[in-house]
């Protein structure tokens, strides 16, 4: 089945479910949010806006999901799902399943500018804070001017043949669009959402178990 966005592009989108919580202590994807894991609020809003959705999971769950098996690095995660991509997609959506409150309302905003032909789209805050720079030795080196900065979320949106040049020679990236910025090509930035928090401590969870008790 196609799910019909902007002008029949045919978008699949790919959940990032692959880590094992370091920072979290524990695989936090799989933490329940009232009566659903945090998994299952990112996979759920993606079909909502996919044509498919592919799930890149640890090894041990990926065969009882249905999902790839991930890589070390999240950008082999995501070129793991890359693969299981059909080439028929012309937009393909990339999220981090730890951001569970993204809405349908992001994922076509960000779909759209690819449609009007940026290679790629991603959603970001203003940064409020002033920045600081330092070295290693925790001196300040530099404070960038703030009003340029923004804070990036995802889903991020690409051109599907795009995005798989920019993955083709297994680059490293902290996230996708950082990958078109080395090859040059255009990602533009939508406004993002304070909901859409990503979830990377345990005080994270207890924050977004309350919002979910506001959602359901």
């Amino acid at each position: 089945m196609s799910v019909t966005t902007a002008a029949n592009e045919i978008v699949w989108t790919i959940v990032v479910a692959a880590g094992t919580g370091a920072r979290f202590g524990g695989p936090k994807q799989f933490a329940m949010l009232g009566d659903r894991r945090v998994l299952d609020w990112s996979v759920e809003t993606a079909r909502g806006v996919s044509s498919g959705v592919v799930v890149v999971l640890p090894e041990a769950e990926a065969e009882r999901e249905g999902g790839v098996i991930g890589g070390a690095t999240r950008s082999e995660s995501v070129r793991r799902g890359l693969a299981a991509v059909p080439p028929e997609a012309t937009v393909i959506c990339v999220h981090d399943a730890a951001r569970p409150f993204a809405t349908e309302h992001l994922y076509m905003e960000v779909i759209a500018q690819v449609h009007l032909g940026a290679d790629g789209a991603v959603p970001a805050l203003a940064v409020t804070d002033t920045i600081k720079q330092v070295d290693a030795s925790n001196v300040v080196v530099h404070t960038p001017d703030r009003s340029s900065l923004v804070a990036v979320q995802t889903p991020q949106a690409f051109r599907a043949s795009v995005l798989r040049t920019a993955h083709a020679s297994s680059p490293e990236g902290t996230d996708d669009a950082t990958l078109l910025e080395v090859l040059g090509r255009k990602v533009v930035v939508v406004a993002g959402e304070m909901l859409n928090r990503k979830l990377t401590a345990p005080e994270d969870l207890e924050w977004a178990r309350a919002t979910a008790r506001t959602e359901v």
